[in-house]
């Protein structure tokens, strides 16, 4: 048991009981104001209490405060558990009182060692980005005063002076009970008030004016993770292996174990660091694996604006949705190639980069951007194993038309992939050109992430914050409004991209209307939401956006224009992961897809998802199971599934439940990494697979002595014929 002694100083009520009653109804229009924290603590000298200090800032200056001192009267082992609970509830009740969402927190280092489950808790219980800086926890020693009519000190004595006071106060000194050895002497205790106000201040140092985090690019162009390791969303195995089945789980072990003891580097080489779906499956990733303790890094080249156009052009032309006159020609073909060239040369391939001699020891290249990488590092390290992973759709039937766009298109880029020892494809019929060797040819489906913020459960409170940050958000761009919880919704969340099928999502929600009209009031149907990130490399975003909002002036549409909202949002993975949980049904209804990693999370959340059979969705949804698949284009069968759903309440409640009960594992970021962790364990080794088209997954877990069994949930492994 813990008891509480006076506090020192409290502001605002902060700390008491709450003024909310806890059965006041929930105001889910009401604004919460953004706000940051800093916590710190110091256990006193007789050992048995703490101090603790919150600090309260709204990005300008601290505006609250609290220190409380904790005697902790139970075994030492509960304290850690006691100053948790104490940090959760004094956050959770001046949220309620004043009106606040905590965004993100600044924690010391003596706080992770402390209590090393309280960032895990501040990330999945309240919705907030914890921070672990190190803070100065004794007082700086006062410099002697300088003698009354001495001569100015010279630079060798003022030198000195400064010397032996570092040495006496920085972090990194040699005397004791100071944080991380850092020294006391001189220096008294510093006050938990000031710490947990320094590292509120550090905190918010790393958020921009959207209060998301700032991205971080390191030396080299490497995409430095979570702040460079700063943010700590999650700390521990545990949560991720609560995700998961115990064959996936062991066979991530063994391959992790593996790497960790051989030390092997493993480098990932993509386009862009943030908006796309490889991004986002980067992210957590790398993330996953730091935790394994598996040495692996990723890097982005320096962007171009002019480069980004041809790339989404290439994108376009591949799966078919490009004008007829849109080509890959030769000066665009250049002037891409000089774009790598100049990248490698500058970040990668020079002296002491990760694709130079003792740099990383298998190389993964994401995506049409980047293959212009390999030839350059097989002129350098002809001995690197390179793999490369193709994430999108190449329409096998039209690169082998000759004199296509198409056909132009992929002879640029397979001559350079050719040079890679392992083609990785999504497992969809007609994904791969008969150029590529079977032998070399291996199936990976598209991740997403159970515990990172597009996923993760998010409590009420933190719901009503970021549905009412999107209201505003559209008032701004003065777009429809969205009237949930008054009204549900359906909802599309996916980029503004022309495979995205977003006509026929339009259509689709206008027949539906007709049809509900007949038999329900207003305030009973449905909205429409049509919502996406951006992403860097993609410049067509805008383009199909502006062409989008024209579509809803047509006149068979003007009727329900009003009730269709049509967003970009930043890239905040929370706004989308409450605008999924909050919808209704989910619709996919792309023209050409390659594994569309919204519709595991859709069904993840429980939502009944209507899509296309195009690319890999046919192998995410089962047909009247956790969903229904129509024909690319059948807006008369979308909308009767639509109907099917809204008005039976049995069948929703049926497809909900199954469809958050059968998502495999493979779909998640344990289950994707073991496929990575498997082939950088064998190709670290020279022994270079001959996978003949089989599932990466299967040879990983048969490898790790883990097979698949029966009853496992899994993506369907027949009727599939990848190669064109």
């Amino acid at each position: 048991m813990a008891t509480s002694v006076p506090k020192q100083r409290r502001l605002s009520g902060f700390g008491g009981t709450t003024t909310a009653s806890a059965s006041a109804v929930r105001n889910t229009h009401v604004q919460l104001t953004p706000m940051y924290a800093g916590i710190a603590a110091r256990i006193l000298d007789d050992g048995v209490t703490l101090e603790a200090g919150i600090s309260i800032h709204d990005g300008s200056y601290t505006i609250d405060n609290l220190t409380d001192k904790i005697k902790f009267t139970q075994h030492p082992s509960k304290a850690p558990g006691v100053f948790e609970n104490f940090v959760i509830k004094s956050l959770m009740q001046f949220s309620t009182d004043h009106l606040l969402k905590f965004v993100a927190c600044g924690l010391t280092e003596y706080i992770a060692e402390f209590a090393p489950n309280l960032a895990n808790r501040l990330w999945l219980e309240l919705d907030i980005v914890p921070m672990i800086f190190p803070v100065r926890t004794v007082n700086k020693p006062l410099r002697p005063p300088a003698q009354a009519g001495s001569a100015l000190k010279t630079a060798t004595e003022t030198l000195k002076t400064v010397t032996e006071t570092l040495k006496t106060t920085t972090i990194g000194g040699t005397g004791e009970k100071g944080e991380k050895g850092e020294s006391t002497e001189g220096g008294t205790p510093r006050p938990v008030d000031e710490q947990s106000d320094s590292a509120v201040r550090k905190c918010i140092m790393y958020f921009g004016p959207t209060h998301n985090p700032r991205l971080s690019i390191g030396y080299r162009n490497e995409v430095e993770v979570d702040a460079a390791g700063k943010i700590h969303i999650l700390d521990g195995l545990e949560f991720y292996r609560k995700t998961t089945r115990d064959p996936t789980w062991n066979s991530v072990l063994h391959y992790a174990k593996d790497l960790r003891e051989r030390n092997v580097k493993i480098g990932f080489f993509s386009s862009t660091p943030q908006g796309g779906g490889v991004a986002l499956m980067r992210h957590a990733l790398i993330r996953f694996l730091t935790i394994l303790g598996v040495n692996c890094k990723w890097y982005v080249p320096k962007p171009s604006p002019t480069v980004f156009r041809t790339t989404k052009n290439n994108h376009n032309i591949l799966q078919g949705v490009a004008a007829p006159d849109v080509r890959l020609t030769v000066d665009r073909q250049e002037e891409f190639t000089q774009w790598i060239e100049y990248n490698a040369h500058r970040y990668w391939i020079s002296e002491g980069g990760p694709l130079a001699p003792g740099g990383v020891d298998v190389a993964f290249i994401d995506d049409p951007q980047m293959p212009g990488l390999i030839p350059l590092i097989k002129k350098v390290r002809p001995e690197l194993p390179i793999i490369y992973r193709s994430h999108i759709e190449i329409r096998s039937d039209l690169v082998h038309k000759e004199g296509s766009a198409q056909a132009e298109v992929w002879k640029y880029l397979w001559d350079r992939i050719q040079l890679a020892d392992l083609f990785i494809s999504h497992p969809v019929n007609k994904f791969v050109p008969k150029e590529v060797p079977n032998e070399k040819l291996t199936l990976l489906g598209a991740a997403t992430d159970w515990l990172d913020g597009l996923s993760k459960p998010l409590g009420d409170w933190d719901l009503d914050y970021y549905m009412n940050l999107f209201r505003r958000q559209c008032s701004e761009a003065r777009q429809n409004r969205l009237h949930w919880p008054d009204r549900l919704y359906i909802a599309q969340v996916a980029r503004f991209d022309p495979s995205k099928g977003i006509p026929d999502v339009i259509a689709s929600f206008c027949k539906l209307r007709k049809k509900l009209d007949e038999i329900l009031p207003a305030n009973r149907t449905p909205q429409l939401l049509i919502c996406g990130h951006g992403a860097i490399d993609d410049p067509d975003a805008s383009i199909i956006f502006d062409e989008t909002m024209q579509l809803l002036e047509r006149p068979e549409y003007a009727p329900y224009s009003n009730d269709i909202v049509v967003m970009r949002i930043g890239p905040s993975d929370q706004m989308l992961n409450a605008l999924l949980t909050n919808a209704t049904v989910v619709t996919q209804l792309s023209l050409r897809e390659g594994f569309e990693v919204k519709v595991s999370e859709a069904l993840h959340h429980g939502k009944p998802v209507v899509a296309t059979r195009a690319g890999g969705i046919p192998l995410q949804i089962q047909h009247g199971k956790s969903g229904f698949l129509v024909d690319v284009g059948d807006t008369d069968a979308v909308a009767g599934h639509l109907y099917d759903l809204w008005t039976n309440r049995d069948l929703y409640q049926k497809i909900s439940e199954f469809a958050k009960n059968n998502v495999s594992d493979e779909v998640s970021t344990v289950g994707n990494s073991l496929a990575w962790m498997y082939l950088a364990s064998k190709y670290s080794k020279g022994e270079f697979i001959k996978p003949n088209g089989r599932w990466l997954n299967d040879m990983a877990r048969e490898e790790a002595g883990e097979p698949y069994k029966d009853d496992e949930p899994r993506l369907p492994r027949t009727g599939v014929n990848v190669v064109g």
